[in-house]
């Protein structure tokens, strides 16, 4: 009888260490939940830094790991695989609070999404992140982070409240075209005018964001075309609709952070010149002279009527920044003749002028005049 009981009991204890064995396959991660533990619970926040009871921050990796049964309970969850050339979200669930002036997490110190315990230890933020992941594939704590792309949602759902808001911000990513770079090509003739969701805002009265970290020689600052968001707003960058423009190229922006309308270039014929009406920068000083009475000339790049016309060409133009009115420079003939305009139609509401003679005749009178705007000169 002893020993019945004791093969029993030997049976159970091996059943037992055997149960604790995980098997984790190399293409998945195991995510480890402590069910009980000396220590408590986690006093704040949502993932056991200290060795609490409840989510681990590290995550097991493929082969055969040993937890004592009982006490954990591992979810197992796919590695994150990015496709080549498309763009993946990420969006915390613990971390510090974001800001009031802040819409995504800021990823200065705080950047590596594969060690939770440096991300929330660098004061990592919870919400969507700036950074974005390029192609490749990652072991992520998928109860941490949620991992946003096109094919799909790596996530370890909690709530149906937290799958809402993260579907929905899927959503927003695609009605953004986010999850893939933003491509112009030469063949294209656009410009990609940028509108900036994140910073602090523009001062009253302005309406385009000025340039900032455009300087490659400057690391800490130089953003390369909004592609690195915290250096954008470190270098002094401000949210709304921005001056710099993309050209021809490829960009990996963050949509969240980011968005981008492509407009027409602005191209000025041969035979034209075009004369800039800029809404925004520095207020400069009137280059027009005293006998001068129909508005004030600025230097290039200062609000106003710019001294200096555009030159027959193609231009990457802010067309939100500013105007550019085509002047012909080449000889114009104005006729005062009602059945004939000319192609430039600056004559059509002309007509014959009319006379009245001493012999109380009223004969109508054709004219034609030739006019010649010199691209050279300051007044038009």
């Amino acid at each position: 009888m002893l020993l019945t009981l004791a093969v029993i009991a030997v049976g159970i204890l091996l059943i037992l260490l055997i149960s604790g064995i995980r098997y984790i396959p190399n293409s998945r991660i195991g995510i480890v939940e402590k069910r009980w533990s000396a220590k408590g619970s986690v006093k704040s926040g949502f993932i056991a830094l200290k060795g609490e009871a409840g989510y681990q921050p590290n995550v097991l990796r493929g082969g055969l790991h040993y937890l004592i049964p009982i006490q954990y309970n591992v979810h197992i969850a796919p590695l994150v695989t990015i496709t080549q050339g498309k763009i993946g979200y990420l969006f915390a669930r613990d971390g510090q609070p974001l800001e009031p002036t802040q819409t995504l997490g800021g990823n200065v110190s705080a950047s590596d999404f594969q060690d939770v315990v440096a991300f929330l230890r660098a004061g990592g933020q919870r919400g969507p992140q700036r950074r974005i992941l390029r192609d490749g594939t990652y072991a992520i704590n998928l109860l941490q982070f949620v991992v946003i792309t096109e094919e799909r949602v790596y996530s370890l759902p909690l709530s149906r409240d937290d799958e809402a808001i993260i579907r929905r911000m899927a959503e927003v990513i695609a009605e953004r075209g986010g999850f893939r770079p933003v491509v112009i090509k030469d063949t294209d003739d656009l410009v990609g005018i940028v509108t900036v969701h994140d910073g602090p805002s523009l001062p009253q009265g302005e309406i385009i964001a000025p340039v900032v970290g455009d300087d490659a020689a400057v690391a800490e600052t130089y953003h390369n075309k909004f592609q690195d968001p915290d250096r954008f707003l470190r270098a002094g960058g401000q949210r709304g609709r921005q001056l710099e423009v993309l050209v021809e190229g490829t960009y990996y922006v963050n949509r969240l952070f980011a968005t981008v309308e492509m407009v027409p270039k602005t191209i000025i014929e041969v035979g034209n010149v075009g004369v800039v009406v800029f809404y925004t920068g520095e207020v400069g000083a009137d280059l027009s002279g005293v006998d001068y009475r129909h508005g004030e000339l600025v230097q290039r790049g200062q609000r106003g009527v710019w001294v200096t016309p555009l030159m027959p060409g193609k231009y990457a133009f802010n067309t939100y920044a500013g105007k550019v009115i085509a002047v012909p420079t080449t000889n114009i003939i104005l006729k005062w003749i009602r059945t004939q305009t000319g192609p430039h139609r600056l004559d059509e509401n002309l007509a014959e002028v009319s006379l009245i003679t001493r012999d109380a005749f009223e004969p109508s009178l054709p004219l034609s005049v030739v006019i010649h705007i010199d691209y050279g000169r300051r007044r038009w």
